[in-house]
């Protein structure tokens, strides 16, 4: 993360946007879930995208070093939406707060995405989208709009995000789950 940032700047002078986005997923029924499935599940889904020394805190410096400039983070949590509402605190959804407090001073903007169900690579590849599976059918039940999210429904609020236009957001938990809560 770090040389990507020096890159960035060699190359472009300043960072301007950084989506914060990572997420794996082995599905299975809990006894099956081994240590290190869990670890690695842990370490990419909630410090990924939080405290991780190569996220976030890369972040941060970046955010000091180049203040003169604006710097937008966009991290999107892949959590599903049940997390706003089933969950006391999400570490993913708490650090965008704790970010858009800290690096607010600097006029740097910090939201999230919290999307639902979503067709992404990820997921037709772990076998539980596009394939009819009784989760992607649940998923589907369970959404107003009556069906899965694709990656296109979900980027143009990124681009939002990291515009001009929503220059007054920040902290923000922006729920883009075609109706499901």
């Amino acid at each position: 993360m770090a040389r990507l940032f020096v890159e960035t700047k060699a190359a472009y002078g300043a960072l301007d946007v950084l989506v914060n986005n990572a997420a794996v997923y082995k599905l299975g029924p809990l006894e099956a879930t081994t240590e290190e499935e869990f670890h690695r599940e842990f370490n990419t889904n909630v410090l990924g995208p939080s405290d991780d020394p190569r996220g976030c805190q890369v972040f941060r410096a970046a955010g000091w070093q180049h203040h003169q400039h604006r710097l937008d983070g966009v991290p999107i949590d892949p959590a599903q939406p049940v997390d706003l509402h089933g969950k006391p605190r999400v570490p993913s959804m708490q650090s965008t707060r704790v970010l858009s407090k800290e690096l607010g001073p600097r006029q740097i903007r910090v939201n999230s995405i919290n999307p639902g169900a979503t067709a992404t690579e990820g997921a037709r590849a772990a076998g539980v989208i596009g394939v009819g599976s009784d989760f992607e059918k649940q998923m589907i039940a369970m959404t107003p709009l009556g069906r899965i999210g694709q990656p296109s429904d979900i980027a143009p609020i990124a681009v939002f995000l990291a515009s001009d236009e929503s220059g007054w957001l920040t902290g923000e938990i922006i729920l883009a789950s075609g109706g499901q809560r």
